[in-house]
């Protein structure tokens, strides 16, 4: 058998002594009461860019959506297929988080592939997908630069959708922008006073509404 796949093998039984074991366990909990997180994050699919592994997360602290260059699209309310819009929805409107994360990151494939005009034809469904981020100036900026861009566009989008919106203005939820650099392990926030992403100062981040 394959390394990788054994360590997914070791990797489960890990969890299972750490959160599935005895009477008193984690998901003996969320089994019985259900989920109750008060952070949605949206994310990229890339392997390296794990939420719950870079924020430390245990099972029942996130809900997370993941989909290719972390794209929260505009809303639309018709008879289209609205993966990410539904789980905005699932999130916000039924459990009621507080805080919402749009957690792009360095190196992203989804960003080069909107940059990379001569692969168009190459594939079926990301080009398609990550048009919807190509009112970004992109015309001057490497792959980061643009996955920030992205997550400005992303987080305009998140204020189309009346929910949201309302959630916002009634400082029930907060919208932060994150961006992840691989190869450093540093989150960078974006800064509205500042108009820059700055690094996360988890001592001194303020919080409140």
């Amino acid at each position: 058998m394959e390394k990788n796949f054994e360590k997914v093998l070791q990797g489960y039984q890990l969890f299972r002594e750490k959160y599935a074991h005895g009477d008193q366990s984690v998901m003996q909990y969320l089994s019985h009461y259900g989920q109750k997180p008060k952070i949605m994050v949206v994310a990229c699919c890339d392997s390296r860019v794990d939420p719950g592994l870079i924020l430390q997360c245990d099972p029942g602290d996130l809900f997370v959506v993941r989909n290719v260059a972390n794209i929260v699209p505009p809303y639309e309310k018709d008879e289209a297929h609205h993966g990410t819009s539904a789980a905005l929805e699932f999130g916000i409107r039924f459990l009621k988080v507080n805080h919402l994360i749009l957690l792009g990151h360095s190196q992203c494939g989804g960003i080069q592939a909107l940059l990379n005009h001569d692969d168009a034809n190459n594939n079926d469904f990301i080009n398609n997908w990550v048009s919807l981020i190509k009112t970004v100036d992109i015309a001057s900026q490497d792959v980061d630069d643009c996955a920030k861009s992205a997550l400005n566009l992303s987080y305009q989008n998140c204020l189309t959708f009346p929910w949201i919106k309302e959630k916002v203005q009634e400082e029930q939820l907060i919208i932060h922008s994150w961006f992840f650099d691989i190869k450093s392990g540093q989150i960078f926030t974006y800064s509205h006073k500042k108009n820059t992403y700055l690094p996360l100062d988890p001592e001194h981040f303020d919080i409140t509404f």
